[in-house]
């Protein structure tokens, strides 16, 4: 007879492109399983690119429409070599530049065969990954479907909104 605990139970239940938890710059927990039925806006990010002024997008779109489902979700990464040195620095722009409050998670690569396990699922997913800062994915509830937007495509364009909409309560 196997017994599995409700946490075991819970992941059990969590597909596996939801089966991650992240710690942000701030050190809390994010569990991707907590919001499988709700849209995601996955963003990997860094301080020092042309595109960095997307922050304030990003986090316009998270407090209209966090109370509604949506998670938005940034990736610091120093892939592209226009990344602050540390967690702290990073957190610490984010803050005072941009006012974020959305989750930024700890930094990590998002790219090549050091990606984190999350980012592989979504490259794999799409076929498509990141190709400068600021690329962006929408996974819809459920997760079966994942779209792919190149850095230029700001985070409140139609075609990333138009994905986003029809997910929100």
């Amino acid at each position: 007879m196997i017994i599995l605990s409700v946490a075991n139970m819970a992941n059990a239940a969590c597909p596996d492109l939801y089966n991650h938890q992240f710690s942000t710059l701030q050190g809390e927990k994010v569990n991707l399983c907590d919001y499988q039925n709700k849209p995601i806006l996955v963003v990997n990010t860094a301080s020092r690119c042309g595109f960095t002024p997307q922050f304030e997008a990003l986090e316009g779109l998270y407090s209209q429409y966090k109370d509604r489902g949506l998670l938005v979700i940034g990736f610091p990464s120093n892939d592209f070599k226009q990344e602050l040195s540390d967690d702290k620095q990073i957190g610490d722009f984010c803050k005072l530049t941009y006012s974020v409050k959305f989750p930024m998670i700890t930094k990590s690569s998002v790219t090549g065969k050091t990606a984190n396990p999350f980012y592989r699922q979504l490259i794999a997913k799409t076929g498509q990954s990141p190709s400068w800062n600021f690329f962006k994915y929408v996974i819809l509830p459920g997760g079966n479907d994942v779209y792919a937007f190149s850095s230029d495509v700001k985070p409140n364009a139609a075609e990333i909104m138009s994905k986003i909409k029809p997910s929100l309560k």
